[in-house]
């Protein structure tokens, strides 16, 4: 299944790991946020490793 959508829940604690696991779709400034125009598919993997792995579980995905 193809990822449709990518979010951050308030509550990220800016730890980086999303960044550091996925930098194409995240970028830390005070917060996580997903980065405009980011192409979802190709990091797939990277973007379910990152919801899995992050420590307060406030990354988000959606399938089709």
């Amino acid at each position: 299944m193809a990822i449709k959508k990518v979010w951050v829940e308030e509550g990220c604690i800016s730890c980086g790991l999303c960044e550091e696991t996925a930098p194409e779709i995240f970028e830390v400034n005070d917060v996580s946020e997903v980065k405009e125009g980011a192409d979802l598919n190709s990091s797939k993997d990277e973007i379910i490793e990152a919801a899995e792995s992050c420590p307060v579980e406030v990354i988000k995905f959606e399938e089709e």
